[in-house]
C-alpha cells in the first residue's frame, strides 16, 4: 500500500472476504442489495476515477474505497485523491476484491457510492435539448454503451423508464466508463409519466424504430432533427412496442445502405443521437 493508504489503517491487516464491511459491500452486486442500501459499486481505475471526480465537485458521494496492495501501488495518484478527499480507503485481500467484482479478471479496485440518479423532474427543468430514453432495455452493456454514447454526444439527460435494467447495475457502470458519473440520469416505472415530463419540457418525442416509414436522411432535410428531441430507444430483441410507438410523436429508421438486416442497439442509438446533435449545433 501506498504511503497515503497506510495513513488511513495503520498497522490494519487487510479486511477479508468475512469482514462485516466487505459483507455489507458485497450484497451491493445484487439490485435488492443497492436499493435497500441506497449504494453501489463501481470497479477499475476509470470508474473511480470518475466517482472521485464526482464526488468532489458535490454531486454525490463515495462513502469508502477498497483496494488490493497490488492495485493501491498501481493507482498511487487515486489513493492520494480519495485520502485528500477523506474518502475512507480500505486494503482488502485479493479474494475479497473477487468477492466485490463482477468481472472475470477483478481490478482490485472498488468504490462504494451514492445512487448516480435523480428525479425526473430534475433532470428536464434546464429546458433540454437532447435526451434519451431506454424503454425495457434488459441488456446492462448496452444501457451502459448508450449511457456512453448519449455523453458522448452532448445530450442532456439518459432516462431508464419502465421495465428497464438498473443503471447502477456492475456491467452497466463499467459499459459506461465513468459517464455514469457525468450527465444526468433519472429512472421512472411509468413510460407514460416520461413521456408526459419530456412533452411538458417541450421535447420531440421520437421512437428510433426499424420499421419507421421516414429515416433520418428525410428528417434532417426537413429540419425535424434541429427540434429539441428526447430519442425514445426499445429492447435489444424486440425493439419498441407498438403501443409505445403509438405513444410518441413519431418514429424514424437508420437508413441501412448495405446489406445488414439491422444495427444493434447501442449503434443505432450512437447514430441517432448524433445526427440530432449535429442538427442542433448547426442550426
Amino acid at each position: 500500500m501506498s504511503e497515503h493508504t497506510r495513513a488511513r489503517r495503520p498497522e490494519a491487516a487487510p479486511f477479508t472476504e468475512r469482514t462485516p464491511r466487505v459483507v455489507a459491500a458485497r450484497r451491493l452486486t445484487r439490485r435488492q442489495g443497492r436499493d435497500r442500501a441506497e449504494q453501489f459499486l463501481a470497479e477499475g481505475a476509470q470508474a473511480v476515477r470518475e466517482a472521485l471526480a464526482w464526488s468532489a465537485a458535490g454531486r454525490g458521494r463515495v462513502h469508502e474505497l477498497f483496494v488490493t496492495a497490488t492495485a493501491a501501488e498501481r493507482n498511487t495518484p487515486l489513493m492520494r485523491t480519495a485520502v485528500d478527499e477523506g474518502i475512507r480507503v480500505t486494503e482488502v485481500t485479493d479474494k475479497a476484491a473477487a468477492g466485490l467484482s463482477e468481472t472475470v479478471t477483478p481490478q482490485g479496485l472498488i468504490a462504494v457510492c451514492d445512487p448516480v440518479d435523480v428525479p425526473l423532474a430534475t433532470v428536464l427543468r434546464a429546458n433540454p435539448k437532447l435526451v434519451a430514453v431506454l424503454h425495457g432495455v434488459t441488456d446492462p452493456g448496452n444501457a451502459g454503451t448508450v449511457v456512453r454514447v448519449a455523453d458522448a454526444a452532448g445530450a442532456d439527460a439518459v432516462i431508464f423508464a419502465g421495465d428497464t435494467v438498473d443503471p447502477h447495475n456492475g456491467k452497466c457502470v463499467r459499459a459506461s466508463t465513468g459517464s455514469v458519473f457525468h450527465l444526468p440520469i433519472a429512472r421512472a416505472r411509468e413510460a407514460d409519466d416520461v413521456f408526459e415530463a419530456c412533452r411538458a419540457a417541450g421535447l420531440r418525442l421520437v421512437a428510433a424504430d426499424g420499421y419507421a416509414t421516414d429515416d433520418l436522411d428525410t428528417a434532417d432535410l426537413r429540419g425535424d432533427l434541429t427540434h429539441p428531441t428526447a430519442w425514445v430507444f426499445g429492447s435489444e430483441a424486440h425493439g419498441l412496442p407498438d403501443t409505445v410507438i403509438g405513444r410518441l410523436d413519431t418514429s424514424l429508421k437508420v437508413p441501412i445502405y448495405g446489406g445488414a438486416e439491422s444495427l444493434n442497439l447501442a449503434t443505432a442509438a450512437a447514430v441517432c443521437l448524433y445526427a440530432s446533435a449535429r442538427s442542433q449545433r448547426n442550426a
